[in-house]
């Protein structure tokens, strides 16, 4: 270690927050001959969490953060960690903590006590579902059914439909995939299967719930499973399976029933929730203590379904837990030999694992990854440019995106300031809301059209782009009334007393009798729930939103703006997340160098629950 402790060297540094020093020094204070490196961890530990991680890696403490003066080698400051009395070390990962520890240290990852209990909580929960029964009654006895749902000699080969037929014998299942491969059309067919196969052994139809981490991505994703309703219901589909799918969803707040002033939920381990389908969608967003709090309610009869696509970003929030479950449970490309023979009826012949990838497998959950087609229509153009966003191939984006060839897909390149050069088209849109005939109304317009950017601060930020806008809004002149008729709102922290909750969206529209109210969409979009402004939690503005806030959103237009300059925030999750969150126009602002650097960096959290899962699924002997 250099002559400059090295808890010094973090606080000069003025990278951590006053948080996670305050954390550290408290440390001190009760101790004060706490060894230097024990309270650097605690002060990283902390950041980590700040920043999307579980914890932090002992042997490359340098994906977290910059510093100048060497780290210290991994063997001591793990060394340091182990004779501290902050540090807990627990022995198996399926052992509680100390709690009086508030570190600890394992497999090489330091975390904050809690997040570590979270983790472990998750991945001992996800285990229990997998490894429940479910009744699967015979397969066989759905063939006419499946035949008309998935219609085609190759049934094999189609991934929604094997997909399908493995949440016939699975409690956990895993679909993945990209904008448009069908995601809500796999799971609507495979609900209307669980609905049949519970009508042929006698039973009442399943009982079904639909969720997702924000309002807008649980009404989309009932929306999506309506439309597919009717679809069924002209294929000839029996009335009575489809009566068994339900018509609306819920935020996983709401589903899991919140409780004022508190970050516990009604339904637990002691009070699970009552259904025998829980379907979550945009499953990447959610973050690793709410994860671990919905697998902790689900019953041993029921069956969880996990729904997102990989290739977004990670929560907001401390987590990366999709990512960490999808590399437990393997590619999803093969079926092992009894799944294979069960489903033989339904499927025909498919691909079998081979007793050693079955061993390497230990994580039971089932994982099919969804391949065809992306959301593409006349108006938008998109895959080309989803395609090698997702893959990291900056040649190829800036070729398309040059060429002009993609329909309704716009680069502005080296363009800084839309509101500069398309502000007109822009504000009209904006205040258009203000003249809508309703709440409701002006809710529904909000969509149409969104700026995103990729950072919260600096010029391109949505801070910054926020307080422009409303200025121009309001003539040139700033506003003094916060709270104005036609103000997008943005909620930046739950509040389970009012059951808002971070990401949430609502508008300032006046409420017939001369008052500014909030309006948020409510279960019902034609009957938003109103609030008083003064009464709301932590908020912004939502003209302009940074992408991470926009997960589980879709506008009609959408222009993505980059910072002109690198950050470390930019990576080809970032921009493949935003790009996607467009319907039918994508504007996309952004210079070649700065491009090139987010398609080239992943954004990558550290997190150990991949490895849990596996090893807690071997034999401890």
């Amino acid at each position: 270690m250099s002559a400059t402790p090295l808890f010094d060297a973090l606080r000069s540094s003025a990278q951590l927050r006053t948080l996670d020093l305050a954390f550290a020094q408290a440390l001190r204070r009760l101790e004060p001959d706490t060894d230097d490196r024990v309270l650097a961890a605690a002060a990283l530990a902390s950041f980590a969490i700040a920043n999307g991680h579980a914890g932090f890696a002992i042997e490359n403490p340098g994906e977290l953060l910059a510093l100048d003066p060497p780290w210290p080698a991994a063997a001591d400051w793990a060394d340091a960690l182990r004779r501290s009395r902050w540090c807990a070390l627990p022995a198996a990962g399926n052992e509680v903590a100390a709690p009086d520890a508030p570190l600890v240290l394992e497999s090489g990852l330091v975390y904050l006590r809690r997040y570590r209990e979270y983790e472990r909580q998750l991945a001992a929960g996800l285990k229990r579902i997998a490894g429940n029964t479910v009744d699967a009654g015979d397969p066989a006895k759905l063939a006419a059914l499946f035949a008309v749902l998935f219609p085609g000699k190759d049934r094999g080969d189609d991934r929604q439909a094997r997909a399908a037929a493995l949440a016939l014998l699975h409690p956990l299942l895993l679909v993945t995939g990209g904008p448009g491969t069908g995601k809500t059309t796999t799971i609507t067919r495979l609900l209307v299967l669980l609905a049949e196969q519970a009508a042929q052994s006698g039973k009442p139809a399943p009982r079904i719930a639909l969720a997702a981490p924000t309002g807008r991505a649980a009404e989309r994703m009932a929306e999506s499973l309506r439309l597919a309703m009717q679809s069924l219901a002209v294929a000839g589909v029996d009335a009575d399976r489809l009566a068994a799918l339900p018509d609306s969803g819920s935020t996983l707040h709401r589903l899991l029933g919140t409780i004022p002033d508190s970050p516990q939920f009604r339904h637990h381990a002691g009070n699970p929730l009552p259904f025998d389908v829980v379907v979550i969608d945009e499953a990447s967003m959610i973050d690793l203590p709410l994860m671990a709090k919905l697998v902790d309610a689900i019953a041993a009869h029921t069956r969880l379904i996990l729904i997102g696509d990989p290739d977004q970003l990670p929560s907001v929030e401390a987590g990366d837990v999709l990512s960490g479950i999808l590399r437990a449970a393997g590619a999803g490309d093969r079926v092992d030999p009894p799944d294979a023979d069960a489903l033989a009826p339904l499927l025909g012949r498919l691909p079998a694992a081979s007793t050693r990838e079955q061993a390497e497998q230990a994580f039971r959950g089932r994982r099919v990854h969804l391949l065809r087609g992306w959301r593409q229509s006349e108006s938008l153009q998109l895959a080309p440019l989803a395609e090698a966003t997702r893959s990291g191939d900056a040649d190829t984006a800036l070729a398309l995106l040059r060429s002009g060839g993609l329909a309704n897909v716009h680069f502005h390149e080296g363009e800084g300031d839309p509101l500069q050069t398309h502000g007109a088209q822009l504000l009209a849109h904006w205040r258009a809301l203000a003249e809508a005939a309703s709440p409701a109304a002006a809710l529904a317009m909000a969509a149409r059209l969104r700026v995103l950017t990729a950072v919260r601060e600096g010029p391109q930020g949505a801070r910054s782009l926020n307080a422009r806008i409303e200025e121009l809004l309001g003539g040139g002149q700033r506003r003094l009334d916060a709270h104005f008729h036609g103000r997008l709102l943005l909620v930046t922290e739950n509040s389970y007393r009012h059951g808002l909750f971070n990401g949430d969206i609502g508008i300032c529209f006046d409420d017939g009798q001369g008052r500014v109210m909030a309006w948020f969409p409510g279960v019902d979009p034609s009957s938003p729930r109103v609030f008083h402004p003064a009464a709301l939690p932590a908020h912004d503005s939502a003209f302009a939103m940074t992408v991470h806030k926009s997960q589980g959103s879709e506008f009609d237009s959408v222009w993505l703006l980059l910072p002109q300059r690198g950050n470390r925030v930019l990576s080809r999750e970032l921009v493949y997340t935003g790009i996607t969150r467009a319907r039918s126009e994508l504007h996309l602002a952004a210079g070649e160098a700065v491009l090139r650097e987010a398609l080239a960096r992943h954004a990558s959290r550290c997190s150990g629950l991949a490895g849990r899962l596996v090893a807690e699924d071997r034999d401890p002997a």
